[in-house]
């Protein structure tokens, strides 16, 4: 138990239910290539994976530090331009997912660094216009440069050869195939990502962000240089977006602006830490689960029930397969009803 209470850096989920809870959702992860053999299921695990690194960076920003910033999707997105093409151009070698990756991070906390300068000074909803505005226009960057990113079309490009799907390893009774290896990587990637921003928020840098962000002015007074630590808060978050974006990548074999810099990312991502619940990253785990679970396999469970009201005309036209979105706005309205904090809130305030 001390050993696990170090992994979680002192901050265990409290709450036999959130426990519970948190613990199906890690053993479905990890086992996902077992218990869910198909295509499908292993795409939504992995998907599971790198978007909790994503909301959870983003909680580092909203939920720890009081940061609205509508420029997370930028940083998820030079990750996933970073890694996919170093893959394109250099070809499918681990060298290339490297320099790749390393490249994305350098770009990521710059940029970073360089926006939180020139606007963290400014409160609020300033902030967040700037960070929108240099989302928008990296987004229409990405979209002109054809020649180097390939435009709207993005770039599909090849693995190394341990993460293909045709590559086959045997340890003992056990054989298992290059794609299974591939969400192993993203699924530890995501998990040790995750333990690291658990370490941060715990430690006294992470406890001076909680203060800027219950209390800026006193924070001041106690003689921190609040915007120096909302500036390194940036970059730190920045650099895990756009790791998670690295792993979006790998996964996905292809980048481009419709999976790495769409505005719905961002506005899925904020979905995610408010249902999850602000201030615990925790919160990012089961509402990054939900939101894409939900996303999912929302519209084949209304298909489901519409065949099943098939003969009420009222109820079948409710429950249209079409109508999905409609549904997932009203969960999204009744868990922010009954949740305000947050499920993560809610269970430990049990």
């Amino acid at each position: 138990m001390k050993v696990l209470y170090a992994i979680l850096s002192g901050d265990p989920p409290r709450g036999r239910v959130l426990t519970l809870l948190l613990l199906i959702i890690f053993l479905g992860l990890a086992l996902a290539p077992v218990l869910f053999p198909g295509t499908g299921a292993l795409n939504v695990a992995a998907k599971i994976c790198y978007f909790v690194v994503l909301a959870a960076s983003y909680d580092l920003l909203l939920g720890y530090t009081g940061i609205v910033s509508f420029a997370h999707t930028m940083f998820f997105g030079i990750g996933g331009y970073g890694a996919g093409l170093a893959l394109y151009n250099f070809g499918p070698s681990w060298t290339s997912i490297l320099l790749g990756s390393l490249a994305a991070l350098v770009l990521a906390v710059l940029l970073a660094l360089v926006v939180g300068l020139m606007s963290l000074r400014v409160r609020a909803i300033f902030f967040a216009m700037i960070t929108l505005a240099v989302a928008s226009a990296f987004s229409v960057l990405a979209s002109q440069l054809s020649a180097l990113t390939g435009g709207e079309d993005g770039r599909t490009f090849r693995l190394p050869e341990q993460l293909r799907p045709g590559f086959h390893v045997t340890v003992g009774p056990f054989e298992t195939n290059g794609r299974v290896l591939a969400y192993y990587l993203v699924f530890f990637a995501a998990l040790i990502l995750f333990l690291l921003m658990l370490r941060v928020v715990n430690s006294p840098f992470g406890r001076v962000l909680q203060a800027i962000r219950d209390n800026e002015f006193r924070a001041e007074a106690l003689g921190y240089q609040t915007v120096v630590y909302r500036s390194l808060c940036n970059c730190l978050a920045a650099a895990a977006a756009a790791l998670a974006g690295v792993l979006s990548a790998i996964w996905l074999r292809y980048t481009g602006p419709a999976v790495t810099l769409s505005f719905d990312i961002m506005l899925d991502i904020l979905l995610m830490v408010v249902i999850g619940g602000m201030g615990t990253l925790y919160g990012a785990v089961i509402g990054a689960t939900i939101f894409v679970l939900a996303e999912t396999y929302l519209q084949s469970l209304m298909a489901m029930v519409g065949q099943m009201t098939a003969g009420m005309p009222l109820l079948s036209v409710v429950f249209h397969p079409d109508r999905w979105l409609l549904w997932l706005g009203v969960l999204f309205v009744l868990s922010v009803y009954f949740f305000p904090f947050g499920i993560v809130g809610r269970l430990r305030a049990r």
